[in-house]
């Protein structure tokens, strides 16, 4: 779908910017960036993609043993991904996690290391990029990126975060992920809160796993 899918209304017909920040093992983060995806393809608006490390987020922190265990593996993707930004370009980014997101979540590949194999592959990235999976060496580049959402959104939060013409929330938490034209309108409503000044939350409780298909 291109430009001729565009509605006529004030929250399409100027151009926006949208930054998604997102950890490649949270599944609510896939499927908001599901939307953002298709949010490209119905409105005028340019995505930037960036790493918000949730092992970043939960160091130091006392967590359930399960989550503790997932955090500790947790690191490998994001690292890798925010290798592969600095290494190869930031618009590498988006398609690896892309290729290792699907893997993780509709594939169900428990073992991350697997994951990254299978998204440099897939993504076209050098294999050898899997080795920053236990590497620090760019951490304080995912260190910074996951700060500046936090900076934005405040401590309270994980993924996803998206800046919608510059104004932050932690959110949208949506599944299934609306395709076409609803997605469409989902952003509409972003865009429309986002230009509203003072308008900090809408939230009710989750009745739903998020669903990949």
């Amino acid at each position: 779908m291109g430009p001729m899918s565009h509605e006529s209304t004030d929250s399409t017909e100027q151009r926006h910017t949208a930054e998604f920040w997102f950890d490649p093992l949270c599944p609510w983060a896939w499927m908001t960036s599901r939307w953002m995806g298709e949010v490209e393809q119905t409105r005028p608006v340019d995505v930037t993609w960036s790493v918000m490390s949730l092992s970043v987020l939960n160091e130091g922190r006392d967590l359930p043993e399960g989550y503790r265990e997932l955090m500790d593996r947790g690191w490998g993707p994001a690292r890798v991904v925010t290798a592969a930004g600095e290494l190869h370009g930031a618009d590498v980014m988006k398609p690896l996690y892309d290729a290792i997101g699907t893997a993780i979540h509709p594939g169900g590949v428990q073992d991350f290391d697997e994951a990254i194999r299978t998204g440099l592959e897939k993504s076209g990235l050098p294999a050898e990029l899997a080795k920053f999976a236990s590497s620090d060496e760019y951490d304080d580049q995912m260190r910074a990126s996951t700060q500046r959402a936090l900076d934005l959104v405040g401590d309270d939060v994980g993924t996803p975060v998206i800046s919608v013409d510059g104004v932050s929330f932690f959110g949208p938490v949506v599944t299934p992920a609306p395709k076409g034209e609803a997605a469409g309108k989902l952003w509409d409503g972003c865009v429309l809160v986002a230009n509203t000044p003072g308008f900090f939350e809408l939230k009710r409780s989750r009745t739903a796993d998020p669903q990949f298909d």
